[in-house]
């Protein structure tokens, strides 16, 4: 079966019916200049392009995955996605299963010179906006956490008495009804008390090392003032 050069139209409301015929009347005109025949009309009414799921969107993303198109095209970039992210993770998928993407409005085609360069400045403007949403994240954590304040949620097990009954041999199913608590509880209880340990033993070694070098230092300042010519 020979693939399919999917349209794609889309507008935000049902009373923007004109505009959702002239976008489909723009489509259908480039099929009919370029002499393609085999093509399928994908059009979503009243539906914001914020929106990464919408039901005719959906179902040509569908027949992407099957290998079953050769090309999208659509109106405007605006018309297939409002989200650069959306945008990209929308390319890729085309671009994976051997299918191009043409927009009318922005002259932009995948398969030339000047698409595939377009595609490569909207890989990179999306790859930096997860990397500055991430950084956001991350330092929104960090100052939430130097405030004191709860990160996830609650912990609400009894870690000293899940320890001592573990430490006493029970099973994690005994620990469990004692405490009052999940198996889940039991096993994270264990994964926190074996960083605590471990942690505890990287410092004991780092004080240690301090210490030695302390001794050592000051050594050799006691060898310098009894023995200034060896010094």
């Amino acid at each position: 079966m020979s693939k399919k050069t999917f349209l794609y139209a889309r507008v935000s409301t049902d009373q923007q019916a004109n505009g959702l015929e002239s976008q489909t009347r723009a489509l259908v005109d480039y099929c009919r200049l370029n002499r393609i025949e085999n093509y399928e009309m994908f059009a979503d009414e009243g539906i914001s392009g914020t929106k990464s799921s919408r039901p005719a969107l959906d179902r040509m993303m569908d027949l992407i995955k099957k290998n079953e198109a050769d090309c999208v095209v659509v109106y405007s970039f605006s018309r297939f996605s409002r989200s650069t992210t959306h945008m990209l993770t929308g390319l890729e998928i085309m671009k994976a299963h051997g299918c191009n993407f043409c927009s009318l409005t922005e002259k932009i085609d995948t398969n030339s010179p000047i698409g595939k360069a377009v595609f490569v400045i909207i890989s990179a403007i999306a790859a930096l906006e997860r990397d500055l949403m991430a950084e956001r994240v991350r330092n929104g954590l960090a100052n939430a956490r130097a405030k004191g304040r709860q990160i996830g949620r609650k912990k609400l097990r009894d870690s000293e008495l899940i320890r001592k009954l573990l430490k006493a041999g029970l099973s994690y199913r005994a620990v469990s009804k004692i405490a009052k608590c999940s198996h889940c509880s039991d096993s994270a209880e264990v994964s926190a008390q074996k960083k605590e340990e471990a942690a505890a033993k990287m410092k004991a070694e780092a004080e240690k090392v301090a210490k030695e070098q302390l001794l050592a230092e000051q050594a050799a300042a006691t060898a310098a003032v009894v023995f200034p010519e060896a010094a």
